[in-house]
């Protein structure tokens, strides 16, 4: 099996339980591991035979831009625009990370990470 790693990709989004980060946002990155079949690509150059990655980054901006109190919403929401538009995927992983969280304390970062195995 075949991997592609589609990494830091970032974003501001208003993602949060509290009112404020609904207005003021704050900035996110995702990281994308797909688990794929791509022997066929890389035998014939052809992009119809793996995944195209803009694809993935668009999935991923437009996920995130539709506001969410969780990242765990945003992140399930990618998961399954990931499948609807490669159904050739064994295994897809998404990571969510909300930079500068507003908790009490000096926090770098939150993360999700949600990983599904597909039938077949």
């Amino acid at each position: 099996m075949h991997k592609i790693l589609i990494e830091g990709i970032k974003v501001y989004a208003y993602h949060g339980c509290l009112t404020e980060e609904g207005k003021i946002g704050s900035d996110y990155i995702v990281d994308v591991t797909l688990e794929i079949d791509f022997t066929e690509a890389s035998q014939t150059d052809d992009l119809s035979k793996t995944v195209d990655y803009t694809t993935v980054y668009d999935i991923v901006k437009t996920q995130m831009a539709i506001r969410s109190k969780l990242i765990e919403h945003a992140g399930g929401r990618i998961i399954d625009k990931l499948k609807e538009n490669f159904p050739g995927l064994k295994k897809q992983e998404v990571k969510v990370s909300k930079l500068n969280p507003p908790m009490n304390g000096n926090v770098e970062k939150v993360s999700i990470i949600i990983t599904e195995k597909n039938a077949g």
